[in-house]
């Protein structure tokens, strides 16, 4: 993916990419790189004790291993031998985006929205994805929000409006609702949201704000704060009785780096110390407590665990049919 295309979708000739999170706003790969095929729809279904869960394919963004748009504080050349051990390209990084969505008995639930209409043909897949898999948007009676950035919230609402989900009240953190609604034009741009206005107004109505760590549906869904990213940036802790699912959102955001070097700072991050003490913390815990996961950015369709090695940490995927 090249910059031009977020840049043209949502209207933008300068970016400061220290701001924000995993959104590719600061490319400048190497134009020998092709260009990615869109989007395309896919899912994966799996369970969560007796839940049923659905993997959904959004898109991908990559960032350059350039020293500054994700990674910073390191050489291209030490982040590329990281990269290189865990068998990816060495020049790029790249970036899965798959929201979740899980049927409880009553509810239909929805875990981030993805990019909707903003970048261009390299995301905003969930509809199609949705679709391939049976699910009727006008089903959907819950989302749950990671976090503010435009991977995460642009299929909320259409450009000119329109809730995608008309029927789900929209559970985010307070603390982020606050941040998302204090936003002017200039700071929603460079966290990737292109309708600011139109987001909010729209979405206003249908927000339910919690305090994090709240248990939002008992025995169903309960927040997990995870401190650094954005101001109010929440996981979720999917399920009951001994079959969970943590939802990282943007605790950790790439399968290699962040897991082998995650004291590493990065550019997506609102807070970059705090953030890098909490992937430590993260880690340390779910490879000691064996968490199954949910990370929205690694190789889809995201499901795995982290595991204990002597060199550090390594991501498990699960191999879901």
């Amino acid at each position: 993916m090249h910059t031009k295309y977020v840049r043209e979708a949502i209207g933008m000739r300068a970016l400061s990419p220290a701001i924000w999170g995993v959104l590719a706003l600061s490319l400048q790969l190497n134009s020998a790189m092709a260009e990615p095929p869109a989007a395309t729809a896919e899912f994966r279904t799996f369970s969560i004790g007796n839940l049923e869960a659905i993997a959904l394919n959004d898109g991908s963004l990559q960032e350059p291993n350039d020293g500054k748009s994700f990674i910073k504080g390191q050489t291209p050349a030490a982040v590329a031998a990281v990269l290189k051990s865990g068998g990816v390209p060495t020049d790029h990084f790249e970036f899965s985006i798959q929201p979740l969505l899980v049927r409880s008995s009553r509810r239909v639930l929805l875990f981030d929205t993805g990019a909707g209409g903003d970048f261009g043909p390299i995301a905003g897949a969930l509809l199609s994805s949705m679709h391939a898999a049976g699910v009727d948007p006008a089903s959907v009676t819950d989302i749950f929000i990671s976090h503010t950035h435009g991977d995460h919230i642009g299929g909320l609402v259409t450009p000119a409006g329109v809730l995608v989900f008309a029927n789900a009240t929209i559970h985010i953190s307070a603390p982020e609702w606050r941040w998302l609604s204090g936003m002017n034009a200039d700071a929603a741009k460079n966290v990737g949201i292109a309708h600011l206005d139109v987001l909010v107004k729209t979405i206003t109505p249908k927000v339910a704000p919690f305090k994090p760590d709240s248990a939002l549906i008992p025995g169903v869904v309960k927040a997990v704060e995870v401190k650094g990213h954005t101001p109010g940036h929440s996981g979720y802790l999917i399920g009951s009785d001994g079959h969970t699912l943590l939802y990282l959102g943007d605790a950790l955001h790439n399968f290699v780096v962040s897991v082998r070097e995650p004291q590493w700072q990065n550019a997506f991050d609102t807070d970059p110390t705090t953030a890098a003490a909490s992937r430590v913390a993260l880690l340390a815990r779910v490879s000691a407590n064996g968490q199954r996961l949910y990370a929205v950015h690694f190789p889809f369709p995201g499901v795995g665990k982290i595991v204990k090695q002597d060199t550090g940490y390594a991501w498990v995927p699960e191999s879901l049919h």
